[in-house]
């Protein structure tokens, strides 16, 4: 299911098996929910009660001008303020404890979908989307699932109580009462149906408003080269104008709903009024039961009120509730069988004392691939690749050389076909088994929010200081990280903005050698860097290499020199096969490649050094 797909499914009706799995998030805070729930119980029977009080004092103490029981009703009121003021303080407390821990159940479990899930997922879902479900979807939720159930059970209790006392005090002037229900049930509906249409048309739109913050963010420095920023403001305005548009929409709904019920609440109070009066004038009933009345009559219509409002949240959170469960039952086009995690366990409890020894050979059977919405990019591929073998992958762009890489590594699996490790389907290992002896450098190197040592350390979690600064040492590293004030303990900033590309992928290589991994992959770890770190990397290659099998992709020939065998690519089918030198004496597509480089190379370097 697609991202538009999921905006646009959501049911207009209530969903009961929806809210039965998003209340399961809840049995973890059983015992806060049922404090909460029974404060609110105390809550709402003191709120009946209490006119009942003032119905005492009027007609016992005020009526006979006796002030003997005043004392009596000073107390009585003591001890309603001090329950009242008690029970509100219990159910906030709870009730905003089950808030914050309900929200961080819900962010929690689809956080941890969303490492489960593979690179296939991000590839058709926008972040803006994933973003709006972490964030605001799951606070929509929190939020209802807590105070919103407390304030059901309030508002029930209170009209129940409400009714059952105004019958018990007087048949005729509750009956009175009671008229105005079917006016304020229609207009409750009425309203709330067109301000929960609005809303969800709101809820959809700020996905795709958070989706465009990501990605003008994200591409400001692109936006500024190309002289976007009209453009991009254009599209973003109509997105803001159109939640601009559906936000008045529900504010003049909301805006109409509550007077149209004050009207109704002010004609019902006039009807008690008036036939209220003139029973007190007959002596049919006392002021205190006249008060009473016209004190229920103004508690009556604030429970209705809320309880619409509850149950029309309740509809705008289901909307929420079924796209974050639809994130969260996502199931990942890469997982391990049953019988693959009862031998080698999980991502999260893996079982390691079972992990075979990862040696390292690898072996593409007729292997063909195709994305979810593409061409095929391989068919029928073999490779065979030795341990400890250094492989790199040629070609132009879309040749397949990252589609290998990802297979290898199982970000992806072949649509046909076998992909062996040590001789064995990498299929009946878990995937933790091979990532564990993953190392894996990026094109475009990508730093975590902390310190420089923090960001290497992420190869290797357990590993000590003295052997994060040995592999920052291997690969040259030191020299940048030394001129430091903090050293190894500065700050790289968000995504390690206050380093240089260089500098970033100096880290990042060093990060993957702290891993010692089994497998080593460089996707076009130099292109990004200048010509003396190029150096030290290439340095740091030729050492860590050595025992290990190795793919590389580059776009710099001049950087796969020393590779066991050179591969190159062309619409995933291997046309050149064999070392630097072999593939040159051949005279070929790679000879035709480097020597075209090799020029480009000159001729920066004479401009260089014009």
């Amino acid at each position: 299911m697609n991202y538009f797909e999921e905006e646009e499914y959501t049911q207009t009706k209530f969903d009961v098996k929806v809210w039965q799995r998003l209340f399961a998030y809840m049995k973890p805070l059983k015992k806060d929910v049922l404090i909460a729930l029974s404060a609110a119980i105390m809550l709402a029977l003191a709120d009946v009660a209490y006119p009942l009080l003032n119905l005492y004092g009027i007609d016992t103490i005020i009526a006979s001008g006796d002030l003997r029981y005043l004392p009596l009703f000073i107390g009585g009121y003591v001890l309603f303020m001090i329950l009242i003021s008690s029970m509100v303080v219990t159910f906030i407390i709870f009730a905003g404890k089950v808030q914050n821990y309900l929200a961080y159940y819900l962010r929690e479990h689809a956080f941890k979908r969303l490492q489960e899930l593979p690179f296939s997922y991000y590839d058709r879902t926008p972040v803006g989307w994933i973003m709006a479900r972490m964030t605001s979807d799951s606070r929509n939720l929190s939020d209802i699932l807590s105070w919103g159930l407390i304030d059901l059970t309030w508002g029930g209790l209170m009209m129940i109580g409400l009714i059952v006392a105004m019958f018990v005090i007087n048949v005729k002037l509750a009956l009175i009462a009671l008229t105005s229900l079917p006016a304020l049930i229609f207009l409750s509906i009425y309203f709330r149906t067109r301000i929960l249409k609005a809303f969800r048309q709101i809820r959809k739109q700020n996905s795709k408003i958070t989706g465009a913050f990501n990605e003008g963010i994200g591409g400001a420095k692109t936006t500024k080269t190309l002289v976007l920023e009209e453009s991009n403001f254009d599209d973003f305005e109509r997105l803001t104008r159109k939640m601009r548009d559906h936000s008045i929409r529900a504010a003049i709904f909301a805006g109409l709903y509550f007077p149209s019920i004050i009207f109704v609440s002010s004609i019902a109070t006039a009807l008690i009024f008036y036939y209220g009066g003139m029973d007190v004038s007959s002596g049919a009933i006392t002021v205190g039961v006249l008060y009473v009345f016209i004190v229920y009559v103004a508690q009556f219509f604030e429970p209705v009120m809320q309880l619409a409002n509850i149950l029309a949240r309740f509809q705008q959170a289901q909307a929420s509730g079924e796209r974050i469960l639809s994130l969260i039952d996502t199931v990942p086009d890469i997982q391990d069988s049953p019988e693959v995690l009862e031998r080698y366990g999980t991502m999260e409890s893996p079982k390691k004392e079972n992990w075979e020894p990862l040696h390292g050979q690898v072996t593409f059977e007729n292997v063909t691939f195709k994305y979810h919405k593409g061409e095929t990019v391989l068919k029928t591929f073999n490779l065979s690749v030795r341990a400890g073998e250094a492989i790199a992958l040629v070609g132009h762009t879309g040749a397949g050389k990252s589609t290998i890489v990802n297979l290898i590594c199982r970000f992806y699996e072949p649509s046909e076909g076998r992909i062996l490790i040590d001789g064995k389907d990498y299929k009946d290992r878990s995937i933790g088994w091979l990532h564990e002896s993953l190392g894996y450098v990026l094109q475009s190197p990508q730093l975590f929010s902390g310190t420089i040592r923090e960001n290497i350390r992420y190869g290797r979690l357990n590993a000590s200081d003295e052997e994060v600064e040995q592999a920052a040492q291997m690969v040259e590293a030191d020299r940048f990280i030394d001129s430091f004030e903090k050293g190894y303990d500065t700050q790289v900033g968000e995504g390690g903005a206050r380093l240089s590309v260089g500098q970033k992928q100096l880290i990042s290589f060093a990060r993957a050698l702290i891993a010692n991994p089994r497998i080593l992959i460089l996707d076009e770890a130099t292109s990004s860097v200048d010509t003396e770190t190029e150096k030290s990397i290439q340095k740091a290659i030729r050492t860590v290499m050595e025992g290990r099998t190795t793919f590389i992709i580059a776009h710099r020939l001049s950087t796969i020199t020393q590779a066991d065998r050179i591969l190159v690519l062309d619409q995933g089918i291997v046309i050149e096969e064999g070392t630097h030198h072999e593939l040159i004496r051949r005279g070929g597509h790679y000879h035709t490649l480097y020597m075209n480089q090799f020029k480009r190379r000159q001729i920066d370097l004479s401009m260089q050094n014009t």
